[in-house]
């Protein structure tokens, strides 16, 4: 079940809080780095150019996404770095945040295809917002991945 108490914030990087940004970085290095035992360079240079959707319930992030603007990870408008806190999962706030990530995709940046790379355990999820697969599993630091657009 969704709370109500959620607070929802779309921010340019430099209107981001230290405070935002520090509980982001570690949202992503906790779940992407240390749950999923990947080690990659999280800090890609794109996230100066992009919006960040966040989720707050009081003073915890639940939920973070990052939207790019066309040109900047494909030719289309994307979202990455999609993540839930694991004490948010299975309590509907990854729906809401892929949901609203939608909603600001459309919003900032005008219509047009939304393109992921989505791990492919996940597939059937983003095939609920419409997200179609669009080329061949492929492994993105040890996990299977595959690229889906919304067209």
């Amino acid at each position: 079940m969704v709370s109500t108490d959620y607070h929802i914030y779309n921010k340019a990087f430099a209107d981001l809080t230290p405070a935002e940004l520090y509980a982001i970085i570690r949202l992503r290095n906790e779940v992407f780095v240390v749950e999923q035992n990947c080690v990659f360079q999280d800090a890609d240079s794109k996230d100066q150019q992009s919006r960040h959707l966040m989720i707050w319930d009081r003073d915890e992030l639940a939920a973070y996404a990052r939207l790019l603007p066309k040109g900047l990870a494909y030719p289309e408008m994307s979202i990455g770095r999609i993540v839930s806190a694991p004490a948010y999962r299975a309590r509907g706030v990854g729906k809401l945040l892929v949901q609203r990530s939608i909603e600001a995709c459309y919003e900032l940046f005008g219509a047009g295809a939304i393109h992921i790379g989505a791990q492919l355990y996940l597939k059937k999820f983003y095939g609920e917002f419409g997200f179609d697969p669009a080329g061949e599993v492929y492994l993105e630091d040890g996990i299977e991945h595959v690229e889906m657009i919304k067209a």
